[in-house]
């Protein structure tokens, strides 16, 4: 007999407060995630280019497999909200056994591939036999990284979910210094370690991913352990529960996949722009990413509350307060954003001293578009982020899709390969891809289907 604990109809809701208690530890992780890719080539660009472009060639290539875990993490992170709002022991057993299930199989189909299929596929794509060689060399270990990833990523999304966003914080604040030492280490031979080169890169990587992963897990079961003794599934049968939470999760994943798609094919184009140009775009697109983590990661602790608020049956008027609230907290992230780009575009000659005065000029330019572009991007990621929370994925899957295919990639190809149109006009590609997204979301969210979603079935 399935029991369930209905929560009473709640006339209270969050407040900003609430969403900044949540989002500030996954704003962290976020920018702890990031800079983990960028310290790992610093560490070894000292080895030469052979090394780095190795490291560049292997870490793309598990960063598909990586790619593809994430995106269903943040699908198990709103699936879990909802079911943690509806105070159902069993809808929350389902949703993290489903999880888990999703994300192994994942990690284990990416690294049999790796294994079976990536010595032959980086000898294609390497420059040289001896870059191919030590991707190799990393690319095996790098299989760890994925394993332990695909039970980190799921937890965290849980613990997210739950609203317990710093304990995942606490895991890469454990991993991350691991990372850097044992790698220096490795990748050297210090301490009477043997060097390993490349190879001790990953090596450093698969350590800290596994003491992050098993400090996760650990957590995990003293809290919540008890689900292990609850019996029955939020379906008919575990079979049931499982196709239900690949359902809702699959257009979330594709909407993430699709973005990475995207970002890879508009970067191979902008290479064909010329060098002051091409440096600019590479140097912004992380300062852009990272710095915009911040209005991100506040959209999506919104989505976490919203779904749990839908799994509690807020009232009405519960939901649209507590949206208000969080959406003028967005606009104050945007505004932190856009003061961070503005500073730094204003430093350029400080941060970049070697550039071209070329360059600097372009990357001065760019400020306009960067700092209106926080303020739609936040408030588009309110509504995607509110949809996906009340179980719309397939219309904002649809929303994020034929604006990236139909508008961002051609229209980048087209202003590159035949126009040959000024870079400034490029970069503002990524602010009307916004402008192209803004009716839909807002007239769908507008619309109020949402705020009766049932989203507990």
């Amino acid at each position: 007999m399935k029991t369930v604990v209905q929560p009473k109809q709640s006339s209270s809701r969050p407040w900003s407060r609430d969403i900044f208690n949540v989002a500030w530890p996954m704003t962290l992780k976020a920018i702890f995630l990031h800079a983990t890719v960028v310290i790992d080539g610093w560490l070894v660009s000292s080895l030469g280019e052979a090394s780095l472009a190795a490291l560049g060639i292997a870490a793309a290539t598990g960063g598909i497999v990586l790619g593809v875990v994430f995106a269903f993490s943040h699908a198990m992170q709103i699936r879990t909200a909802q079911s943690f709002g509806s105070c159902d022991p069993v809808f929350m057993k389902s949703v993290l056994a489903s999880g888990l299930t999703v994300s192994l199989t994942i990690g284990v189909a990416g690294v049999l591939a790796i294994l079976l299929v990536g010595k032959p596929f980086l000898a294609v794509f390497a420059p040289d036999a001896q870059i191919a060689t030590l991707a190799w060399s990393y690319l095996m270990i790098f299989a760890v990284v994925i394993f332990g990833e695909s039970i980190s990523q799921c937890i965290v999304s849980f613990l997210n979910g739950c609203g317990r966003s710093k304990i995942p914080l606490y895991g890469y604040c454990l991993s991350v210094p691991i990372n850097v030492v044992s790698s220096i280490a490795l990748i050297h031979g210090y301490w009477g370690l043997p060097e390993f080169g490349v190879a001790g890169a990953a090596m450093g990587s698969a350590l800290a991913i596994l003491v992050q992963a098993l400090f996760l897990t650990g957590h995990v079961v003293r809290s919540d352990g008890n689900l292990r003794h609850v019996q029955g599934w939020q379906k008919t049968s575990y079979a049931a529960t499982l196709r239900r939470h690949v359902g809702f999760s699959l257009p979330i994943a594709t909407t993430f996949v699709s973005a990475i798609l995207a970002i890879h094919i508009c970067t191979l184009i902008y290479a064909d722009l010329e060098l002051s140009a091409f440096v600019a775009l590479t140097l912004i697109a992380p300062w852009n990413m990272v710095a915009g983590q911040i209005s991100m990661q506040w959209a999506q602790a919104t989505g976490i509350h919203v779904a749990q608020l839908l799994g509690g049956r807020a009232d009405n008027d519960v939901l649209e307060s507590f949206l208000k609230s969080a959406w003028r907290g967005a606009f104050i992230a945007a505004g932190v954003v856009g003061l961070i780009l503005l500073i730094m575009g204003l430093s350029v000659n400080v941060l970049y001293p070697d550039l071209t005065q070329d360059t600097r000029t372009i990357l001065i330019g760019f400020l306009p578009v960067l700092v209106v572009l926080q303020f739609l991007r936040a408030t588009n990621a309110i509504c995607g982020n509110t949809l996906r929370a009340s179980g719309d994925t397939i219309y904002v899957m649809h929303v994020f899709i034929w604006s990236q295919w139909l508008f961002r990639v051609p229209a980048t190809a087209l202003g590159v390969l035949y126009f040959d149109i000024p870079v400034f006009w490029i970069l503002s590609i990524w602010l009307w891809e916004e402008f192209i997204k803004f009716y839909p979301f807002h007239h769908r969210l507008w619309d109020g289907a949402w705020k009766q979603a049932e989203v507990t079935t």
